[in-house]
């Protein structure tokens, strides 16, 4: 069946962790490439501190801390593990495509990624026919995650209402992001990186509920739907 959802001009996605499931993979290399810079941490770590965030915000954390630059080519040895982990290993977040097929209002991705990365992620996973050209990157906007430039960049650019849009995000400073956009939030929480509690978090940052399995979100569409938002 598909739906079409009366009072929303547009749903967001966030790319990893929500469409793509990455994190673990971008957490764990994330972690392997800072320890050999000089700064070390776990993949745990880097899921907790930085989760959501643009690497150029992280980076800028970690060189405030470190008292120096981290090296030259750190960027681009970064992207390359990342790219060659991908390739390898990145898979769609299952049964995102038939829900995608599912819904007939717009969408687009909105997401802390570089746009080479995004675009890597989604043509990995065969996602990216589904959004393409409608796929927006935090490096097209002053600030990233937690706050709201991206997701009002990209309505605008999408021509939608911020109150008639529908975020779904599985990170605090998504959610985070979305509220102060003036958006509706939802959590996911089927990635691999999510664990005991992510949907309590994620709703005690102000996501209107949390769900971790995608072939549930279009009833909760639905509901929303019914509901007037």
């Amino acid at each position: 069946m598909r739906i079409t959802i009366v009072p929303l001009d547009l749903i967001i996605f966030d790319c990893d962790g929500v469409l793509v499931d990455s994190e673990v993979i971008s957490c764990r290399v994330h972690a392997e490439q800072l320890t050999r810079a000089g700064y070390p941490i776990t993949a745990e770590e880097v899921f907790s501190r930085f989760l959501g965030r643009s690497a150029q915000a992280a980076h800028q954390e970690v060189e405030a801390e470190l008292g120096r630059r981290l090296p030259d080519d750190f960027d681009a040895r970064l992207k390359a593990a990342l790219f060659q982990e991908f390739a390898a290993s990145l898979r769609a977040v299952p049964h995102v495509a038939e829900t995608l097929a599912a819904i007939t209002v717009p969408v687009c991705v909105a997401s802390s990624g570089a746009p080479d990365k995004i675009a890597a992620s989604l043509t990995r996973t065969g996602l990216l026919p589904r959004f393409a050209p409608h796929v927006f990157s935090a490096a097209q906007v002053a600030r990233g995650k937690p706050a709201p430039d991206l997701f009002l960049f990209a309505a605008d650019r999408m021509g939608a209402e911020p109150g008639r849009c529908l975020v779904i995000e599985d990170s605090v400073p998504g959610v985070t992001a979305a509220r102060a956009a003036g958006m509706t939030a939802i959590g996911f929480c089927g990635g691999g990186h999510c664990g005991h509690g992510h949907a309590a978090t994620l709703i005690a940052a102000g996501a209107r509920a949390g769900f971790d399995d995608m072939r549930q979100l279009t009833e909760i569409i639905r509901k929303f739907a019914a509901s007037g938002g």
